[in-house]
């Protein structure tokens, strides 16, 4: 296992910078996960933490030792890559052992190493066979394999899931918790997809055009973004947004979504009358109306009906789109106008460009 840190990391192609200042620790066996939309960086960023990609500027350091001139094959690490990328006139064996061979090891280790992550990866069956005769669940054990038999003190997987159907990915997921859980060795893992971070993590890393929208644990950042990139990002389906502009009669309230919300008390007297702020909801908290605090009208466009939980889309008054999870009742059908709530506690304000407001900001 080993520390990975970045201080300062920088990547620019032709003079364009694209990774802007990179400050980052990942701590000895930590899974850590770098998401985000494509372009945001986070691939260039694992290709340069293996050493694929040079560093324009800054400090990349791996177990304690800075890393910046050192040769991708002595950084101590081993890459998972997206396409598998295995010899596909080799057998499962040859693949697994090709590079202790081309590092002169002799056949008794070679042989261990390769029957332990067998055995770890439940590949035994399949040792002889080659690459075309496999599925591509069994590709991407076998390339992982690849990796273990190296004994890395990091791993890096670049979006290893994204070419296996839904069902795939799902088994791999596991497969790739437990390994970690069973190795425990440092773990960096990029992706797209939010659910295979959220899922998999003990540390996200969320990624937008080269620089780090925020770091913590999953639930840190579901329950607490710091933003409103990171709080749509995070999260299936999507938090919802209504834009709201605070009221001041007899009492302070938001105007939001065609209707009069009550506000918190610390927002009415950080806000001022005519302020707008962004609402933030889950979809997953709306609740039932009599006991919710806020309400709000909508009309039902769309509902999906999953079996034990429905999600109903629809607009409210004023047109803005609203995700609600339905998990009683009778779903509702399109057309239909419906009355959700939610308590105030489980809704997020933010100022309409960008940053989360909070409780404990000076006023």
């Amino acid at each position: 296992m080993a520390d990975v840190a970045l201080r300062n990391v920088r990547k620019s192609y032709s003079g364009v910078e694209t990774v802007h200042g990179i400050d980052l620790d990942i701590q000895h066996g930590e899974f850590c996960v770098f998401v985000g939309p494509s372009g945001c960086g986070k691939s260039t960023l694992l290709r340069m933490i293996a050493g694929l990609e040079s560093i324009t500027k800054g400090e990349l350091s791996i177990d304690g030792e800075v890393v910046n001139d050192v040769d991708a094959a002595d950084r101590g690490v081993a890459m998972v890559f997206q396409n598998y990328a295995l010899y596909p006139h080799m057998s499962v064996r040859e693949n697994m052992s090709f590079s202790l061979r081309m590092a002169g090891r002799n056949k008794a280790e070679i042989a261990a190493r390769v029957n332990e992550a067998a055995r770890i990866l439940q590949l035994d069956a399949l040792m002889d066979r080659k690459p075309s005769q496999l599925s591509g669940g069994q590709r991407q054990r076998v390339a992982i394999g690849r990796a273990i038999v190296r004994d890395p003190k990091v791993f890096l997987f670049d979006e290893p899931l994204s070419n296996l159907d839904a069902e795939l990915r799902v088994q791999m997921r596991v497969e790739i918790a437990k390994l970690h859980q069973a190795l425990g060795n440092t773990m960096i893992y990029v992706t797209h997809d939010q659910t295979e971070a959220m899922t998999l993590a003990d540390k996200i890393v969320v990624l937008r055009a080269g620089q780090i929208e925020q770091v913590g644990t999953p639930l840190e950042l579901y329950e607490n973004p710091s933003n409103l990139f990171v709080a749509g990002f995070i999260g299936s389906p999507k938090m919802n947004f209504l834009k709201g502009r605070l009221t001041r009669s007899d009492r302070p309230l938001l105007e939001c979504g065609g209707a009069f919300l009550p506000m918190p008390a610390w927002l009415a007297q950080s806000s001022q009358s005519g302020g707008e702020i962004v609402l933030g909801i889950r979809p997953e908290h709306f609740d039932r109306v009599p006991e919710a605090a806020a309400h709000l009208m909508i009309v039902v466009d769309v509902v999906e009906n999953l079996g034990g939980t429905s999600f109903v889309y629809g607009r409210t008054s004023t047109g803005e789109a609203v995700v609600v999870e339905k998990r009683e009742g009778p779903a509702p059908r399109a057309g239909d106008r419906l009355e959700v709530g939610f308590q105030l506690d489980d809704a997020r304000f933010f100022h309409p460009e960008g940053a989360r407001l909070r409780s404990d900001q000076p006023n």
